[in-house]
């Protein structure tokens, strides 16, 4: 063997490695390196496996979730592209509407009561803004306060409260815990307190706007005015008769807000102003109506009665100056009012003597007597149906004439002039002059009084009803009768509603009242002048003489029934001031006076007092000259 072709020979201990050709296949021959050395190996890889479908296994397997995927997210990519394309090029506006709208509120603003005011403008009744503090207790736990020095829920809300309540904190937080929606903490709270508990943004601390309705004047007038309840309705009086006018129309302010209810700044808000009541301006002087209430207070103590009336007209215009009850009443305080406010217009009394001046009216227009006409008049007189009727006090026969019958208020001198008339003539002045109709005052509760047809007057109404006997009437409508006389005849329905002031300011005048001529102007001159002689001729009415004033005006006694059937009586005194150029008429009525029955006596002063008074407060000048009087004897 050749020297240089030597057989490599395996180290020491190193066994050679035997190579051993598949089955079936030749051994590859062994190659070397030019170095003699063997060459490496080449670690074989067997091919991948084929699966049925022809594919290579867990590779194929692999590709085919990734492709699955891929589609899945495009397809999710691709629905939130539409939306998001939807919701900005087509629903953005309305999307943005509806998520303001879930952060909207509304909170109602009052519309105030309008005021009622005298004819000159004093305040009579009004409204206030008043502010009343609620909790709702379920969202104290969502308060949390920024500073240590304040704890937070309910504690720490109390700490920031209390001192603006002018409460305890402890006892205040004590009213803050527990599971109601709504609880009043404090009513009526200032104004500038409401704004500073606002201002502090506390969650489930509520402010709340409430109107609350104020007499200034208490009692005076009260009886007109009458009272709202606590929700501000109208329940009596003219409150409850021009309810729907005065009442306001509340507002609403929406505004958006945060996450406990407070407004959000810069954020959306809409404003619809509230629209106060129409303030009613009535015809009552407050200062007349005063002096009226008061002197009727008086002397009710001084002679007991048991109530009484006194009302003041404007005979030119019928206005009603004054309308003083003796059943006063707080509308701040109304309590539990029983029957009417108002007894001047819903009760009724027989209005003895004072009746006789529609008699005497009809008589002097029917030409059946004059002045001066002669009678001799006994105490007692029997009429042909056999009915007899007789004067206050007894006397002998006396020679009177027609103003001497009147002035001295004789019943047996008012029958033997009443008589000549029909029973239809007394019937159609009685209704004339407003007797069974109700005047159409402004108010409510108003009674027509009685006046029975002339078919159902027995044989005594027909004569008793020429003395104010057998009759009902109001003392507005007993009034009105003297107010007819001295505006000339003519009569003036009476009102005391002045005019409507707007939210604007525009004043609005109540429409004219309606005016009906009943007697001819001479009737009501012969009549006013036979009336002075009530006054000042030694007649009945002496005590309602006014110093400085011609005074024309009659007397009243007339028996009333009470509940019971219990027999009372009514005394009173309707004038007229200054009499030779009329500008008031002042009617007081007394039920059931102690001291003394006679209307002369007891409520002629009371006259005097109220109707002097007025005269003074509406500037009226005293009369000119002295009374030229009918002779009252022959």
């Amino acid at each position: 063997m050749p020297s240089d072709a030597r057989t490599a020979r395996p180290s020491p201990g190193v066994r050679a490695p035997q190579a051993r050709a598949p089955q079936g296949r030749a051994a590859a021959p062994a190659t070397t390196r030019p170095s003699g050395r063997p060459a490496p190996r080449t670690l074989e890889v067997p091919p991948p496996r084929r699966t049925r479908g022809g594919g290579t296994g867990r590779r194929s397997g692999g590709r085919g979730r990734i492709g699955f995927l891929a589609v899945v997210i495009g397809l999710v990519l691709a629905v939130f592209a539409v939306k998001l394309v939807w919701v900005q090029g087509f629903s953005g506006a309305s999307t943005a509407a509806k998520a303001r709208d879930a952060r909207l509120t509304s909170v109602a603003t009052l519309g105030l009561r309008g005021e009622i005011t005298d004819a000159s403008g004093v305040t009579l009744a009004a409204s206030v803004i008043r502010y009343d503090v609620a909790v709702d207790q379920t969202l104290m736990a969502d308060f949390h306060s920024s500073t240590t020095d304040v704890p937070d829920g309910a504690a720490g809300v109390a700490a920031l409260l209390a001192p603006l309540l002018g409460e305890d904190p402890a006892e205040l937080g004590g009213e803050l815990v527990g599971d109601r929606h709504f609880k009043y903490l404090k009513k009526d709270v200032l104004p500038d307190v409401a704004r500073q508990i606002r201002k502090l943004g506390l969650p489930g601390i509520t402010v709340d706007q409430v109107a609350d309705r104020v007499y200034p004047n208490g009692t005076l007038a009260g009886n007109v005015i009458g009272f709202v309840n606590s929700s501000g309705t109208g329940l009596a009086g003219l409150e409850k008769e021009f309810d729907p006018q005065l009442e306001g129309t509340p507002g609403v302010d929406v505004y958006e807000r945060g996450l406990h209810g407070q407004q959000i700044p810069g954020g959306y808000e809409k404003d619809t102003p509230a629209k106060p009541g129409e303030s009613l301006q009535l015809t009552l002087d407050a200062d007349i109506q005063y002096a009226a209430e008061s002197a009727l207070a008086d002397q009710i103590r001084a002679t007991g009665a048991s109530s009484g009336t006194v009302i003041a007209v404007d005979v030119r215009t019928g206005e009603v100056l004054a309308m003083a009850d003796s059943k006063r009443v707080d509308p701040n305080k109304p309590g539990n009012q029983v029957g009417s406010l108002t007894p001047a217009i819903s009760d009724v009394f027989e209005p003895g003597s004072t009746g006789k001046v529609v008699t005497m009216a009809n008589a002097l227009e029917h030409d059946i007597v004059t002045p001066t006409s002669h009678f001799k008049v006994p105490y007692s007189y029997t009429t042909a149906n056999g009915q007899s009727f007789h004067d206050a006090e007894q006397h002998g026969l006396e020679k009177l004439t027609t103003t001497g019958v009147l002035a001295e208020s004789s019943n047996a001198g008012t029958v033997m002039i009443g008589q000549q008339l029909s029973k239809q003539q007394r019937y159609d002045y009685l209704a004339k002059f407003g007797f069974g109709t109700r005047t159409g005052i402004e108010m409510p509760g108003e009674s027509p009084g009685i006046l029975h047809p002339v078919d159902q007057w027995d044989g005594r109404s027909e004569y008793a009803a020429l003395f104010g006997q057998s009759l009902s009437v109001t003392a507005l409508q007993a009034v009105s009768v003297f107010a007819t006389v001295a505006n000339g005849g003519v009569r003036v329905q009476p009102h005391i509603v002045k005019g409507w002031t707007a939210a604007d300011g525009t004043f609005t005048a109540a429409p004219a009242a309606a005016k009906t001529r009943v007697i001819q102007p001479g009737t009501a001159k012969t009549l006013l002048t036979m009336m002075q002689s009530v006054v000042n001729e030694g007649g009945t009415g002496t005590n309602a003489a006014i110093p400085g004033y011609l005074v024309a005006g009659k007397t009243g006694t007339a028996q009333a029934w009470e509940a019971g059937g219990k027999q009372g009586i009514t005394s009173s005194f309707i004038g007229v001031a200054p009499a030779d150029s009329p500008r008031i008429a002042v009617a007081v009525i007394l039920h059931n006076p102690r001291s003394s029955v006679f209307g002369g006596v007891v409520a002629a002063p009371v006259f005097k007092d109220v109707a002097g008074y007025a005269l003074q407060r509406l500037g009226v000048a005293p009369s000119g000259a002295k009374a030229k009087l009918f002779p009252t004897t022959w």
